[in-house]
């Protein structure tokens, strides 16, 4: 069962891999019309490489994130001929590739999505040996969610769905909104809110006081929109100081509304939105203490005292 569960894997991971590559190609094409729809796997051996091009090749894989999923590190690498004013193209395709592809969602042929996040260049600009072209390798990281069946199960976790709730009243029906981890099937423009830390402390005899920190991903197809987006967030959390919680309490019990408060709020616009996101959240509420358990008294004795 073992050596059969291994190799399914592996054929996954390979197909997984060929929709991939097939779709890169496909948007690097388009991206850059320039090479005329030559983007190529790695050279062979002796096999030298023609007229302005891109290779696309597979590095490493890197530990599956709980929240982005599969993650695997693609080196883009374009080539120009000096005589065209070599440096200059590079320069100005590796741009367009930037610009085109990070934090880009894409689609491949079955219907799966993925998102590339630009990683920066591994190395300077240098002269292929074989065609006499100048070329320099950028790196993306292409992030592949998890199966929507596990990403979409209920949580039971009234804090969030109270974020969701008011996430989604906020935004609007254009807007998905997500909880704990990116789905499968995933949309843009989007929120997903994941919960980071949690802690309680004492507050008096007879409360505790629970705080939870949660990060907020803000996912669109153009910059404008998403600064735009993350910061009304944040201000709008702010301004509504608390959010509505709904807990149940079993079946003998009716639902019954209780309140978080918003202890912070802030949002870094330079951090990775699908991996890291940029809104940084405190909730907070004070929930009654449960009391410690104390004998019964038994005997009263009284006195008068003196006469």
């Amino acid at each position: 069962m073992s050596m059969r569960n291994e190799s399914s894997t592996a054929m996954s991971t390979s197909k997984l891999s060929t929709l991939i590559k097939k779709t890169l190609k496909q948007k690097l094409a388009v991206l850059v019309p320039d090479w005329d729809g030559r983007v190529l796997d790695v050279p062979t051996s002796g096999e030298v490489l023609a007229g302005p091009c891109a290779v696309v090749a597979f590095a490493e894989e890197v530990p599956k994130s709980a929240w982005a999923g599969y993650r695997r590190i693609i080196k883009i690498s374009p080539y120009a001929r000096l005589e065209d004013s070599g440096a200059e193209k590079v320069e100005a395709w590796s741009t367009d590739l930037i610009e085109g592809l990070h934090q880009a969602r894409l689609i491949d042929e079955e219907g799966g999505a993925f998102t590339c996040i630009y990683l920066g260049s591994s190395d300077s600009d240098r002269l292929d040996g074989g065609s006499g072209m100048l070329t320099r390798s950028l790196r993306f990281g292409v992030y592949v969610p998890e199966d929507s069946r596990a990403a979409l199960a209920e949580t039971g976790d009234g804090w969030l769905a109270a974020l969701q709730d008011w996430t989604q009243h906020e935004l609007g029906s254009d807007w998905s909104v997500y909880g704990d981890v990116w789905p499968g099937g995933y949309d843009t423009p989007s929120v997903l809110w994941r919960l980071s830390g949690c802690s309680t402390s004492v507050a008096g005899t007879s409360a505790l006081e629970v705080r939870q920190q949660w990060i907020g991903h803000v996912l669109t197809d153009h910059p404008v929109l998403t600064r735009q987006t993350v910061t009304r967030l944040v201000r709008q959390l702010a301004v509504q100081s608390r959010l509505a919680v709904t807990e149940t309490g079993g079946e003998e019990r009716e639902s019954n509304t209780r309140y978080v408060t918003v202890d912070e709020v802030t949002a870094d616009l330079q951090t990775d939105a699908y991996l890291n996101g940029q809104i940084r959240l405190t909730l907070q509420q004070r929930i009654r203490r449960p009391g410690t358990n104390v004998p019964f008294i038994r005997e009263i004795h009284h006195s008068k005292g003196m006469e």
